[in-house]
């Protein structure tokens, strides 16, 4: 049986829910939903396990904070023994409008602490990673107001839709491997 590590990134505590930072917390909880499934708080996170079409997606929302991120992406991966390859990053990006979504097999920290950890701890930049828009409407020296910040009205109204396709951009991952879902999903 094939097994994935899919990484929601975000930020524990009820003042972080709802914000553009936790979206990767958002998209795992979106899937638990929709699948009826239930988070364990266990070691450096919590973890929910989903079976799908003869695999098995590890959930990890990790405890440490989006800026240690890393230390507990490499616990999972050892203790789960996930080769690299079926690791998925779920994260924010500043650099892409609300609700796009794109997949990459590799890349920079493109400045986030929390994708720097991990590529800290897994010492190398080739893993993957789903960045989901957030965009960029802030002002000059406004940054972590921004992405620390509650959606928009209207954001909160389109989000729903932008998390169905997040979930089927995960199974995707698991079942059609990452080039065909890149070519399928990204910039939709």
């Amino acid at each position: 049986m094939k097994k994935f590590l899919i990484v929601g990134l975000g930020n524990i505590g009820e003042k972080y829910a709802n914000t553009r930072h936790n979206i990767g917390f958002k998209v795992l909880d979106a899937l638990a939903e929709k699948e009826d499934l239930k988070f364990e708080t266990l070691k450096l996170g919590d973890v929910s396990t989903y079976r799908f079409k003869g695999r098995t997606f590890i959930l990890l929302k990790p405890s440490t904070y989006m800026n240690l991120s890393g230390k507990a992406v490499l616990y999972w991966l050892t203790k789960e023994k996930i080769p690299l390859e079926n690791l998925l990053i779920i994260t924010d990006d500043l650099n892409l409008p609300f609700g796009n979504i794109r997949l990459k097999s590799k890349g920079s920290d493109g400045g986030h602490n929390g994708l720097k950890d991990i590529q800290d701890k897994l010492q190398t930049t080739k893993y993957n990673r789903f960045r989901f828009g957030i965009s960029d409407q802030f002002s000059k020296g406004r940054q972590v107001d921004y992405v620390l910040g509650e959606w928009t009205e209207l954001e909160s109204e389109k989000l729903p839709e932008r998390l169905d396709k997040s979930i089927e951009l995960i199974k995707s991952f698991g079942t059609a491997g990452v080039n065909n879902t890149m070519n399928s999903f990204n910039g939709k």
